[in-house]
């Protein structure tokens, strides 16, 4: 990201003087798919790809924001009927408006904002938007009195109150919680969080994105959302005190098996390996055991695309083609049904499995995948 191209943006565009400039990363989720709605773990770090913003306070009530990346103007004021049209500026009026719900006094400012998170390949570039806009208005106009969890939270609420997207916390805690050679590991039920280290010697950390994404994916997700509530329910007979999969053993699945479909089984049965996977790669890297690691990756996969069946044809070639290529470990990232796969890769092998996925996509599929490498890195900051 390029704090001079962003500045030289904002003084074009503004009164040619200079603000404060803040970033907030993009994320990955490296295992832990699904867990969070069923009260499990995630394990998300921060990339070194995100946002960039410029901020001045104008001495008004109104905010003037410029996206270099879409070359588009708003204004709009500070009011809840103030509400600007365009979508991406309503991100930064949500964030000014949650900003105000948590008594910071926030007032007009000239903000122009650029961005090398890819959009739709499921690295959060909406949440290290409202990280970037939560941070800085905490500092400008907040003398910094909001706490990171509570920052993560009004980009939450953002996305809940003028987004339209019932989103969980994971993406926006990475954003503003990311730390540079570390995964985090966040329970979503305490939201307790523990920082994990994450140096690959020798190993790169990509990701293949299928630049497909497939319609049912929200439908579906309800759905699967219905079966792991289904196959909690059946287990509270016997069990009352279990309130989400995170508390439901294999054994006691298995006692409910006779109550619920074959195909809810088989839902919560992959939510219930996949919350103890999380808790291996933990260990596992804990003891630099990056093959481990990678085993669970593909674990993760299979589960996905077998148990939960949210994977899809373009994600399961990437994932055997990783396989083949002997690749430490790959699995699809995030909801499914399209976007990418993370992969784990040792350094002597990233050029040919890079070069073979594109060749090899491309013949299958008739387009090339796009690559994004990706380093873990810090989360919302002030860079000057």
């Amino acid at each position: 990201m390029d704090i001079e191209y962003v500045r030289s943006r904002f003084i074009k565009h503004f009164d040619g003087t200079t603000g404060a400039v803040y970033a907030s990363p993009g994320r990955i989720n490296l295992i832990g798919e699904h867990t969070d709605y069923n009260g499990g773990f995630v394990f998300p770090g921060a990339i070194d790809k995100g946002m960039i913003a410029e901020i001045k306070p104008n001495g008004t009530n109104t905010v003037k924001a410029y996206s270099i990346d879409l070359k588009d103007y708003v204004e709009f004021g500070l009011n809840e009927e103030d509400a600007p049209r365009a979508s991406w500026a309503r991100y930064i009026f949500g964030v000014c408006r949650e900003m105000m719900k948590r008594g910071v006094d926030v007032k007009g400012f000239n903000t122009a904002f650029a961005g090398d998170v890819p959009l739709g390949a499921g690295m959060s570039s909406s949440a290290a938007l409202e990280s970037t806009y939560a941070y800085a208005l905490n500092d400008l106009f907040g003398d910094n009195k909001i706490d990171k969890f509570e920052l993560a939270k009004v980009g939450q609420s953002t996305e809940h109150n003028y987004c339209g997207v019932n989103c969980g916390i994971m993406d926006q805690f990475a954003s503003v919680f990311g730390k540079k050679g570390s995964l985090i590991r966040l329970d979503c039920r305490s939201l307790e969080y523990q920082y994990f280290p994450f140096n690959p010697q020798g190993y790169r950390l990509v990701l293949v994105d299928s630049v497909v994404k497939h319609e049912l994916a929200s439908s579906a997700y309800n759905k699967r959302r219905q079966s792991c509530e289904a196959a909690v329910a059946a287990v509270q007979k016997k069990h009352p005190h279990v309130e989400f999969l995170r508390d439901v053993t294999m054994e006691m699945l298995e006692e409910a098996k006779a109550d619920i479909s074959a195909e809810d089984y088989m839902r919560a049965e992959y939510v219930i390996e996949e919350i103890q996977r999380v808790l291996d790669v933990c260990d596992a890297l804990e003891k630099g055991d990056y093959e481990t690691v990678g085993q669970k990756m593909y674990e993760t996969h299979h589960g996905m695309s077998k148990l939960y069946e949210v994977s899809c044809e373009e994600l399961d070639f990437l994932n055997d083609l990783a396989f083949d290529c002997g690749v430490t470990g790959s699995r699809v990232m995030g909801g499914g049904f399209g976007g990418c796969t993370i992969n784990l890769v040792k350094d002597e092998l990233y050029s040919t499995f890079i070069e073979k996925a594109k060749d090899e996509f491309k013949k299958k599929f008739g387009r090339s995948p796009k690559v994004y490498d990706v380093v873990i890195s810090d989360g919302a900051r002030r860079l000057e």
